[in-house]
């Protein structure tokens, strides 16, 4: 795939996301995707497989009473197969509210998502929001 096709490919992930399109996320994402979260929040950890990613995508959307938005602001991408995407978190949970600057780091391969790195500006703000 091309850098210019594996942008599109992310685009169209971010906005199935922001929309909860599951089936959109499914084919976008390998079935041996590896997702990493950091930090020290109940949800930090790798998770293994495209079930428990969506999972994670699923919680992040329940706990926040689907506020939860990924609002992309730019896109990168390199030959290597590697996509970065710019965003803010932002969400309202329990009378709390996020607003954090972070990035993801994506590898694709034929066109699916095979693992994504999460890197936030203000890692204590997101652990904080999740506690």
């Amino acid at each position: 795939m091309t850098a210019d096709e594996n942008v599109a490919i992310m685009q169209r992930a971010y906005d199935a996301f922001n929309v909860a399109d599951i089936d959109t996320l499914t084919e976008l994402f390998d079935e041996s995707v590896v997702w990493h979260l950091p930090g020290r929040s109940s949800m930090a950890k790798d998770y293994q497989g495209r079930d428990a990613t969506l999972a994670y995508f699923g919680e992040i959307g329940q706990k926040t009473g689907g506020t939860f938005q990924a609002e992309l602001q730019q896109l990168f991408a390199g030959a290597d197969g590697q996509v970065i995407g710019l965003q803010r978190s932002t969400g309202e949970r329990d009378g709390k509210r996020l607003d954090v600057g972070d990035c993801i780091v994506f590898e694709l391969k034929d066109g699916k998502v095979v693992d994504g790195r999460e890197h936030f500006n203000d890692l204590y703000a997101w652990d904080e929001f999740w506690s």
